[in-house]
């Protein structure tokens, strides 16, 4: 959600910027912008809509200047349009934000009967306009940006031109990432990693509060009190070449079909395929003795949390409460003393779930963090933070993350339950046999593409489609429909199968697909039932299943999908991957923006 880049360097800026925030884009964006200085002067270049219109005006109108700021704008406060666009500014200070500025109507008052004239309805030019007042009454760019700082409330990253300073950026965060990268006599300043990976890997992230001036020697962070502090330079694991589609026509298409190696890589920190145990890290709360155990996440990731939920009961027995992070935030729930609180992210950076976060530490709760960055705020902050082997993910529909967070649950339900003693090694041995037969499942699954295609072409004709699936399955169900409705725009809803009788059912028709969950097991003769029940109302079954349910299914589905054989136990995580090829086919069918859907943001920043 939005993407913040700017570059203190030794050639021109106005490339190197374009090419960050190429690398930027899967966070999700409707207008861009890039700001430099030119003789001492601030000139700029905005587009309404995608990199490509920023591109073609400046090969139009070129942008001299080493030192520049560019954004990618996820509309908040007013129309995506070319004068909404980042950076905003004056002729004395340039600004580009992620974030919102929560007082900004307030500012605004005040800054007008001081005689600024506001030209956009964002809230960022708000704190321009606040830069500009400091400015005007004789303070110099640190002395503006901290007064500014103490007066916006919210959250926010910023980065920060003046005018008169060719060699000079500022930056701040609160509340949402920003990274400082390190070249040879030059500097950069990016929202995450990625965008800066061509540069540099040599970077330093701002801690909640902190504010730094960047100039070509260095950088110097200060705190929220405006005391020098430092910050330790990391060596990312991010290379240039991190995002590239190779021969596939999306990025998503990629990312699904890295789906084998991605559970393989997760598994090989959790798993010892010599002894078929499970070895995590420290954890910091005693499994043995927790008495509850909070989940919460946002998205595909709070899905992968509850198929984690039942995972973590069925086979630690230990209680487990479940919220979105923007519910959990609200509702102020009692914790239990002692409990421990476990949050799932892809990036690390999503602004419900590190309010969450602090929360749950505010209670008393130890936080352990499922996390693809080790770099983010969330593994920072948390207690400890059990890592995926996701790579990069630059479609903004959640694939291989999700699996990925799925390996690394079921790995962390089988070691708590060990530790309790409510599974002996025997049966570890054969849930982690299962986990490890997943990658090549997985890639027998991918092969067979022409199956899911052929259902793609009938599900792409739907307005509505339910999906439904039972216990472990059912927020895999969930998943489906989300996928679908992302990136397809069709409506699409995820039931569990035994409540479609309590209100669902009555949107059965033959023009509603209803795509089953349905593999053979404990739970197959009931969903089976539920199955039939639409059938007799006109229902089109589309089951994905195995060879043993397969036979059953096929007296009344319309289209029956065998999938691999597996344990009930990863059944959830081989059945997220049709679901979300079948998603991926319809929409190209449909001809919708596979990678960057409509109103959506890879990094949901703020609240």
């Amino acid at each position: 959600m939005c993407g913040i880049v700017g570059v203190v360097g030794r050639e021109d800026a106005a490339p190197r910027l374009l090419e960050a925030l190429r690398r930027l884009e899967y966070r999700g964006y409707d207008s861009a912008g890039i700001a430099t200085l030119v003789n001492g002067h601030i000139d700029r270049r905005r587009a309404e809509g995608k990199l490509t219109n920023l591109a073609t005006i400046l090969d139009q109108q070129p942008l001299p200047g080493t030192t520049g700021i560019g954004h990618t704008r996820w509309a908040t406060h007013g129309a995506p349009t070319e004068r909404n666009a980042h950076p905003h500014g004056t002729a004395r200070v340039s600004v580009v934000h992620n974030g919102i500025i929560e007082n900004h109507a307030a500012l605004r008052d005040e800054l007008e009967a001081k005689g600024q004239v506001f030209e956009t309805e964002t809230d960022t030019e708000t704190f321009a306009r606040l830069l500009d007042q400091a400015l005007t009454e004789g303070a110099t760019p640190e002395e503006a940006a901290s007064a500014a700082l103490k007066r916006a409330h919210g959250a926010f990253a910023l980065a920060m031109i003046f005018a008169g300073h060719g060699r000079k950026l500022i930056a701040a965060r609160q509340g949402a990432p920003l990274a400082i990268g390190y070249g040879e006599g030059e500097m950069f300043i990016g929202s995450d990693a990625l965008a800066l990976a061509p540069m540099t890997r040599r970077i330093a992230y701002l801690e909640e509060g902190d504010w730094a001036v960047v100039d070509d020697g260095g950088a110097q962070f200060f705190d929220a009190k405006d005391h020098p502090v430092q910050r330790a330079i990391k060596v990312t694991a991010f290379s240039g070449a991190a995002t590239g589609k190779g021969n596939y026509r999306h990025f998503m298409e990629k990312e699904l079909h890295e789906h084998p190696v991605v559970i393989g890589e997760t598994l090989r920190q959790y798993v010892d395929p010599a002894t078929r145990a499970v070895a995590l890290p420290p954890l910091p709360f005693n499994p043995a003795i927790v008495p509850r155990l909070t989940v919460t996440a946002c998205g595909s990731a709070f899905l992968a949390g509850l198929v984690g939920r039942y995972w973590i009961e069925g086979l630690a027995r230990i209680p487990v409460e479940a919220d979105v992070a923007s519910e959990l935030r609200y509702r102020d729930p009692p914790l239990a003393e002692g409990g421990a609180a476990l949050l799932v992210s892809q990036s690390g950076e999503t602004a419900d779930t590190l309010a969450a976060l602090r929360l749950l530490r505010a209670g008393g709760q130890s936080v352990l963090a499922v996390v693809n960055v080790d770099e983010s705020s969330m593994a920072r902050e948390s207690d400890a933070a059990l890592l995926t082997v996701a790579g990069p993910e630059i479609g903004v529909a959640s694939t291989k993350a999700f699996t990925a967070q799925l390996s690394v649950l079921a790995c962390l339900a089988i070691g708590m339950a060990r530790a309790r003693g409510t599974i002996d090694a025997v049966r570890e041995a054969a849930l982690t046999a299962a986990l490890l037969e997943l990658p090549g499942h997985a890639a027998v699954l991918l092969e067979d593409g022409a199956t899911i295609h052929a259902l793609a072409e009938e599900v792409a004709q739907a307005r509505d489609v339910l999906f439904l699936g039972r216990g472990n399955l059912f927020p895999i169900a969930m998943e489906g429909a989300l996928k679908l409705k992302e990136i397809s725009y069709i409506h699409a809803e995820g039931y569990a199968a035994g409540e479609m009788k309590h209100g669902p059912i009555a949107l059965i028709d033959p023009a509603v697909p209803v795509i089953a969950l349905c593999p053979s097991g404990p739970l197959f003769e009931k969903t089976a039932s539920n199955l039939q029940e639409a059938a007799a109302r006109g229902g089109r079954i589309m089951a994905f299943t195995d060879a043993l349910g397969a036979p059953a299914l096929r007296r009344f589905a319309k289209h029956v999908i065998e999938l691999p054989t597996v344990d009930p136990f990863v059944a959830p995580i081989l059945h997220a991957m049709p679901v979300q090829l079948l998603a991926y086919h319809v929409a190209v069918l449909k001809g919708t923006d596979v990678d960057q859907p409509r109103n959506l943001a890879k990094s949901v920043t703020v609240e």
